[in-house]
């Protein structure tokens, strides 16, 4: 968690104590140059209507999923290709140049002052989760496009441009691999993740393939680093403390990181009514015992969590000893050694109750990302854009995942994040304000207005 020191604010600099266990732990002393750097007033009449009907359309990139009852869109499927289709639509109009790169992000560019400029880079996640909340990507997608659009309305432009990014894939629920958007575009895609198959057995590659794309030309997706000038995202916070502070947005001091794994357990499958207790290979049963002692682990390495969200038995029958058991495996921490400590010592727990079991236990890591510390003068520019915008300065790091930490592979990167409601997130009852998602918004708009070297 993150508080002001005192009443944040110092005649040209400004401090703020960071006290969650984060790459940025301690004292932050961020240089503001009150004296040059606040922005006139007079602007915020003309962007009061940034975002008015941020709501409206945001329920209507919900109404885009696989199902009628709640909001699922995995990654290159129909509802897919419909989000990205009525995404590039809104960047269109909003006054960008719209194209789809090799792994299907959208991508729409503002060109700056000077011919082919280094972009500053605006971004979030078109997927979604199943029974998903509809502002999880979505309010940063919007928030961004509305940036650009303010821009264009007011006839300014940059020396660098701006860039507006729809990441295909962020979440990982289809393949089991997250980030694959923004991974593509830091050039850091994966290529053996091309064969693996989701749930019905196609494999990544088929997808990509059925969707439009070409998976054998993924790495033309991939961005050099002097063409990035740095990356912004708006998110949801998904967690409480903007609540609780009583604070509509903040920066984001850093990224946790986070290791996804799916443990396999091999038994023996046997009639429910003849094997006798002490005889039996349960896989299940070890299993369960596995998915307890990944929790007691978590708990035991402080600042680290650890989610089994899936798990499924085979042959699935009442009157069969399952024979096998998969389940998925979440772990995050903002400390890089922590994570992999705590990981490291559910292996080994995992390996003394197979022995004990007699069973067989596999484990496959699909996702290992290490935490990111998000660029100190881009926390700067946030924290000084909340104080011309009349909020008070807040940080806090995330413990969720984000696009910006694939994209810290190539260029510096920046978060702001928006208060929801009970920190609820992942799920239908997720809820922002529209004051708040306008908040937001607009705390973007002047932070790249201030990165730009705009002045009113």
């Amino acid at each position: 968690m993150a508080v002001p020191v005192g009443n944040a604010r110092r005649r040209g600099r400004f401090s703020v104590q960071c006290t969650c266990a984060c790459p940025n732990a301690g004292d932050l002393i961020l240089p503001v140059e009150l004296e040059t750097r606040i922005y006139g007033r007079g602007i915020l009449s003309e962007i009061s209507n940034l975002g008015a009907d941020i709501m409206e359309r945001l329920d209507q990139m919900a109404g885009i999923s696989e199902s009628g009852e709640h909001l699922t869109r995995r990654c290159y499927t129909r509802e897919h290709r419909r989000i990205s289709d009525l995404t590039a639509k809104w960047m269109r109009v909003a006054g960008m140049e719209v194209r789809e790169d090799a792994v299907g992000n959208v991508i729409g560019r503002y060109d700056g002052r000077t011919p082919r400029a280094p972009a500053i880079v605006l971004g979030s996640h078109l997927d979604t989760v199943v029974r998903a909340g509809r502002y999880d990507g979505a309010l940063g997608m919007l928030a961004a496009i509305d940036c650009v659009r303010s821009l264009n309305e007011r006839g300014i432009r940059f020396d660098d441009a701006i860039e507006v990014a729809g990441f295909a894939d962020e979440e990982g629920v289809r393949f089991q691999s997250a980030f694959l958007g923004s991974r593509g575009m830091a050039g850091s895609f994966d290529g053996d993740l091309l064969e693996r198959r989701d749930e019905n057995g196609i494999s990544l590659a088929e997808a990509m393939t059925t969707f439009g794309l070409d998976p054998s030309r993924i790495c033309d997706a991939a961005r050099r680093p002097e063409d990035v000038r740095c990356y912004l995202e708006v998110h949801i916070e998904q967690g409480p403390v903007l609540e609780i502070e009583g604070l509509s947005v903040c920066a984001v001091t850093a990224i946790a990181g986070a290791v996804r794994m799916t443990v396999t357990v091999t038994g023996t499958a046997g009639h429910a009514g003849t094997v006798p207790m002490n005889a039996r290979r349960d896989a299940l049963a070890a299993a369960s015992e596995c998915v307890l002692l990944i929790e007691d682990t978590a708990k035991r390495h402080s600042q680290s969590v650890a989610t089994v969200g899936r798990m499924s038995a085979s042959p699935g029958t009442t009157n069969v000893i399952p024979g096998t058991t998969s389940f998925s495996v979440d772990v995050r921490a903002s400390v890089d050694d922590v994570r992999r400590a705590a990981v490291k010592e559910m292996q080994q727990r995992m390996a003394d109750v197979a022995a004990r079991r007699n069973v067989k236990i596999s484990v496959e890591k699909s996702h290992d990302v290490n935490g990111v510390t998000c660029s100190s003068w881009i926390v700067e520019e946030i924290a000084g854009a909340m104080e011309d915008l009349g909020h008070r300065p807040f940080l806090l790091p995330s413990g969720a995942g984000h696009d910006a930490a694939a994209m810290a592979g190539i260029a510096d990167v920046g978060m702001i994040f928006v208060r929801c409601s009970g920190g609820i997130s992942h799920c239908p009852e997720e809820e922002i304000t529209r004051e708040d998602a306008i908040a937001g918004s607009n705390l973007l708009l002047r932070t790249v207005e201030r990165i730009g070297g705009y002045r009113n």
